[in-house]
């Protein structure tokens, strides 16, 4: 007797005896129309304190120039072109960023980095939040 094989898409075993197999077989095929709905919105790790949360509390950052020293910018559109990062607004999240050296490596840029773009964008947008599971200074 010929064994059976499982189609990876329907989860429907085709061959010789062919019946139907398990959904325990197939976790990645949903079974009911209500997993269909229910779809994940996006998450970012804010590079300060490495929480994550919803991209609209974050500022998205990104490296821009052509001379010696890339300097950090705020999108705050999220439609400037290149890698982002993605931070709290807030001046404790930058000072955590910034000791860890997290903005080089969060961009792919080797080298010093000009932050005060940054800064300014923080200190005039500061929302004083408060993560919950962030380490302490």
């Amino acid at each position: 007797m010929m064994g059976r094989k499982s189609s990876r898409v329907t989860g429907v075993a085709t061959g010789v005896g062919a019946g139907t197999v398990a959904p325990d077989d197939h976790p990645h095929v949903s079974t009911s129309a209500g997993d269909l709905r229910g779809h994940a919105r996006p998450v970012r790790t804010c590079i300060g304190c490495r929480e994550r949360a919803d991209p609209f509390d974050l500022v998205r950052l990104v490296a821009r120039g052509d001379g010696t020293t890339p300097v950090v910018v705020p999108d705050p559109g999220r439609r400037a072109a290149g890698r982002g990062a993605h931070l709290h607004p807030t001046t404790r999240c930058l000072r955590l960023a910034t000791r860890r050296r997290a903005f080089g490596r969060a961009l792919r840029v080797q080298g010093p980095l000009d932050l005060t773009a940054v800064r300014r964008w923080v200190e005039a947008h500061d929302q004083h939040h408060e993560p919950g599971s962030a380490q302490q200074e």
